[in-house]
């Protein structure tokens, strides 16, 4: 998806010294750089980017297609497309992703689940019988 299009455009901004609390939804492009408590999810509509930043703290589940972390979340992490783990992203909860990039120092305390193509083509078993 991010291979050859240009990235949607990083249109809103949680602050340092910000902190939201309830869940939040957002269209194409969200930085944090604050803290945020209760689940943050993309518009599933249209191509999403969510940057969460070394100084961010993130409790709750995360859904975008274009995730880069490099601070702190404690909760799931849903990529549809592709995770990019920078050296100080902390993660607290199972990471779910189509495509990984892990730097040196990035730590998850959770399991790594790859995400399944929904397309894949079901498979037959051969019978013994005549």
């Amino acid at each position: 998806m991010f291979g050859k299009k240009a990235q949607p455009p990083i249109k809103s901004l949680i602050a340092q010294g910000s902190r939201i609390e309830g869940n939040l939804k957002f269209t194409e492009g969200l930085r944090i750089d604050g803290e945020v408590i209760g689940d943050t999810r993309a518009s599933p509509e249209q191509p999403s980017i969510l940057v969460i930043s070394e100084a961010a703290m993130v409790q709750g589940e995360i859904h975008a297609d274009h995730v880069i972390i490099n601070g702190t979340v404690r909760g799931a992490v849903y990529a549809k497309e592709l995770l990019e783990l920078q050296p100080r992203a902390r993660i607290e909860g199972d990471v779910n992703y189509r495509a990984l990039e892990m730097h040196q120092g990035a730590m998850i305390t959770g399991q790594l689940k790859p995400l399944e193509d929904e397309e894949k083509p079901l498979l037959k078993l051969a019978s013994n019988n005549p």
